[in-house]
């Protein structure tokens, strides 16, 4: 089900499919959509919910996956992907695209007043606590906590964000 506030600006050129599974992708009062931005249910059961004032830019990958919740005020810069799932590769008889998708870690957590950099990625299990910002090519999987200022790959804190 796609619930996209009257508010909301999502461009026409971008491509929301609407979940087989019953999930929910919900956009927010005022939130933006860009041109290009992908967002795909697969991999798991998970909502999609973007916050109000939110804008995610050109060139975004969110799949739904174990679930994605992005708060107020965020900014996610182009080229981004989502990734809150993870496929099973246990077995060396069975290729790991039929083995299925491992439990969930979480899915991701994004809270308020958030930016996030152009290229990153985020992975199952991230948590990103209000007001930090996360470095444009970063690859996040655990928590960052509120306000770090986070740079590079692998993962780098480099101060704190305000007084």
């Amino acid at each position: 089900m796609i619930e996209i506030a009257d508010t909301a600006r999502v461009s026409p050129l971008a491509d929301i499919e609407d979940s087989v599974r019953g999930t929910r992708i919900v956009v927010g009062d005022h939130a933006i959509i860009d041109s290009f931005v992908k967002v795909k249910p697969a991999g798991g059961a998970g909502d999609l919910l973007i916050g109000p004032r939110t804008v995610i830019n050109s060139g975004c990958v969110l799949y739904t996956g174990n679930g994605i919740t992005i708060g107020a005020d965020c900014a996610v810069a182009a080229n981004c992907t989502f990734a809150p799932t993870n496929h099973n590769y246990i077995s060396r008889d069975i290729p790991f695209n039929r083995q299925g998708f491992l439990p969930s870690r979480g899915g991701i957590v994004i809270e308020d007043d958030v930016w996030i950099g152009a290229n990153c990625v985020l992975l199952d299990g991230t948590v990103i606590r209000r007001g930090a910002v996360i470095g444009a090519g970063s690859l996040v999987r655990g928590e960052v906590e509120a306000y770090t200022i986070v740079a590079g790959n692998p993962l780098r804190r480099i101060g704190r964000r305000g007084n």
